[in-house]
């Protein structure tokens, strides 16, 4: 076994399919073949079956795939890592970013390098707190975003900045259209959120309990756009904070209430995954979500993106 082997089961894999793999790869189909038969044969095992479909990972494949991805990404670590050694930071750098932040941050932030420091280059997965997490914990990620709810910050977060919930709705719902409102309004009125384990359903649960408020969760989506198409609709109001729907509020698509009584703050954490070091091209990524998120999350600046 060799990374030259790993790397083409992975594409095979990615392509389904020996040829398409052969004319990626730009070899022979009967290479490529000869490659995934001599590691099925060392492993003892068949990593594919053939369906109508192409090739796809048999139930060993499955189940093995994950540590080869996690190898080939190492061994892609290391690589950087040695050009990181002659002074300049290069290489991929895998960050996570919740649906709120994404498209203020990631422009900026990709701006940033490509005139700072060309070599770095960027994946960014988006997904909600738990997803991110579960993708830190693995190694998958370098950095993540996080929304985080409690007094104090988890080990190794650094919290960069603190926002408030709003429920959002149609801009003449009656809730809606005011400044702030009470949590215990919250009582009875259909909701979209999205679904548990979530940081927000757990600190809106724990207050329901202690104010004797019925939560009513109408629908639970995965994905901000369809929260914030359904708050439109006006079957359902959600909760998100102002930098995820300032546009539509400016637009006077949306109407958000802040939520006080209690206040609901949310906590913009920056984690790092455990599972290696990071390369001098994620640290650099660091440095700079230190310096964007800041001063993106204050209101002033929310206000003057929306007119813009």
């Amino acid at each position: 076994m060799n990374l030259k082997q790993l790397e083409t089961v992975a594409l095979v894999a990615k392509l389904g399919s020996l040829s398409r793999a052969a004319r990626a790869l730009g070899t022979a189909q009967s290479l490529v073949s000869r490659s995934i038969g001599q590691i099925e044969s060392e492993w003892g095992d068949r990593l594919f079956e053939r369906t109508g479909r192409g090739m796809v990972l048999s139930e060993f494949g499955k189940r093995i795939f994950p540590e080869i991805e996690l190898l080939l990404a190492q061994s892609a670590r290391l690589h950087d890592e040695i050009r990181n050694a002659a002074g300049v930071p290069a290489g991929m750098v895998r960050i996570g970013v919740l649906p709120s932040m994404t498209r203020r941050l990631i422009p900026r932030l990709f701006a940033n390098l490509r005139e700072t420091a060309p070599g770095v280059r960027l994946r960014v997965v988006e997904g909600f707190s738990g997803q991110l997490d579960e993708q830190l914990d693995s190694g998958h990620l370098d950095l993540a975003v996080i929304n985080r709810y409690g007094p104090s910050p988890r080990q190794n977060e650094d919290v960069l900045a603190t926002v408030a919930n709003y429920l959002v709705g149609p801009p003449d719902h009656p809730l809606a259209k005011r400044p702030v409102m009470d949590f215990k309004d919250l009582d009875g009125v259909p909701l979209v959120l999205p679904p548990t384990p979530n940081g927000l359903r757990l600190i809106l649960d724990q207050h329901a309990r202690q104010q004797g408020v019925t939560l009513e969760v109408a629908i639970e989506v995965e994905s901000l756009n369809t929260m914030k198409e359904v708050a439109l609709s006006g079957h359902a109001l959600t909760i998100l904070p102002q930098l995820a729907v300032d546009d539509e509020v400016c637009a006077g698509r949306l109407g958000a209430a802040e939520i006080v009584n209690p206040k609901l703050p949310r906590s913009i954490s920056l984690g790092l995954t455990q599972h290696h070091p990071l390369s001098r091209a994620a640290r650099l990524v660091l440095s700079r979500l230190h310096e964007l998120i800041p001063p993106m999350t204050r209101p002033d600046s929310m206000e003057r993106g929306a007119r813009r």
